[in-house]
């Protein structure tokens, strides 16, 4: 788990947080054990802050770039009404084959529409197909987030909300060095600049850029 403070206050904030369900608890254990570069999946805290989200803005259409092995993407369709609707994008057959499998066990799957391949590819498809979405989560490809911005701001109406991962990069935002390290801080630089939000940033596990539309 990916986190800026310390554990004994990461457990603190763990322990004060609605408990996940065992079905989450088994699929957080089974990306840990099993799958490559585990620390992607988003931990209890920030799952239960996406499902709080999804609930309190009364979504009914989510997209979410960056499936993983599906926690965050669960945790969300957990919030969706039973017609509610949940595009989640990945290129990784291995992960998403653990997804699929608890997606299909929760009793949401039917809300879940998994697409492989390229995320701005799919963004593309669902632009052409008008599609809308009340939240969008960003996780994926630190390279591309200003990208992803872009090309789903549209797609979200005034009101809608967008939210992105791993925005402090475990602090690396305050002196930037690598690449990976200078693409957060554009993208926290571009999101700042644009006129069409209001946004915070949170300091919940590895970072939250939280935005709200005010304008198309």
């Amino acid at each position: 788990m990916i986190s800026l403070i310390g554990p004994d206050l990461a457990a603190y904030v763990d322990a004060h947080t609605t408990a996940e369900s065992p079905l989450f608890a088994r699929l957080r254990a089974e990306t840990q054990a099993d799958l490559a570069s585990p620390q992607m999946q988003v931990g209890h805290v920030e799952g239960a802050l996406l499902r709080i989200l999804v609930a309190v803005s009364r979504a009914r259409d989510v997209l979410e770039i960056g499936t993983f092995s599906g926690y965050s993407g669960l945790a969300m369709a957990s919030a969706l009404p039973d017609d509610g609707k949940l595009v989640t994008c990945d290129i990784d057959p291995v992960a998403t084959a653990v997804a699929r499998r608890y997606f299909a066990e929760s009793g949401h799957g039917h809300k879940i529409d998994l697409r492989l391949a390229p995320a701005l590819d799919t963004i593309a498809a669902l632009a052409r197909e008008g599609r809308r979405f009340d939240l969008v989560f960003i996780d994926a490809d630190k390279h591309n987030y200003i990208n992803y911005w872009d090309a789903v701001l549209p797609l979200v109406p005034v009101g809608g909300l967008v939210v992105a991962d791993n925005t402090l990069w475990s602090g690396k935002v305050v002196a930037p060095k690598e690449d990976s390290d200078h693409a957060i801080v554009a993208f926290n630089r571009h999101v700042a600049a644009d006129l069409r939000v209001e946004h915070v940033l949170l300091s919940v596990r590895d970072g939250v850029m939280l935005a709200r539309k005010l304008r198309d």
